[in-house]
């Protein structure tokens, strides 16, 4: 009886460290929270003015303009889901429209690299407020 309580045990250990493993945040250059499995890097970033902006990045680091990349945001608010569209603006794809009002809503970021690919779905909550540790925005923190 010990040995499968203590097996048990291991296993929820086990799936818990893989739960937490799963939560790590890659952060962006700008302060925001880096796409996972996006070429090239894709940053997720909300501005002072809740406007959203996705930042592209090389191998190296350097920011690059977005070529046919196309970018789709739904976020949950309190007031219901809103759909932000995106355009072209310098070296980065912004939001048409702001963020809902709020701390923390729940979006989904639909990312293509090109008109005819599958889009790339993100889902987390856009926690706004700062981290104790290393002061970014929570959906951004990197101290996980």
């Amino acid at each position: 009886m010990k040995t499968a309580s203590l097996l048990l045990a291991g296993v929820l250990c086990a799936g818990l460290f893989s739960a937490v493993a799963a939560d790590e945040t890659e952060a962006g250059p700008k302060g925001g929270r880096i796409l996972e499995k996006t070429n090239p890097k894709a940053e997720f970033l909300v501005e002072k003015d809740r406007t959203v902006s996705i930042n592209f990045y090389d191998a190296t680091g350097k920011p690059v303009s977005p070529a046919n990349q196309s970018v789709t945001v739904i976020a949950d608010g309190k007031e219901g889901k809103q759909k932000i569209e995106f355009e072209k603006k310098g070296n980065a794809l912004v939001g048409k429209t702001k963020l809902p009002e709020g701390d923390a809503n729940n979006v989904v970021v639909q990312l293509k690299q090109t008109a005819d690919a599958k889009p790339q779905n993100y889902r987390f909550k856009a926690d706004l407020s700062n981290c104790g540790g290393c002061k970014r925005a929570e959906y951004a923190c990197a101290c996980h």
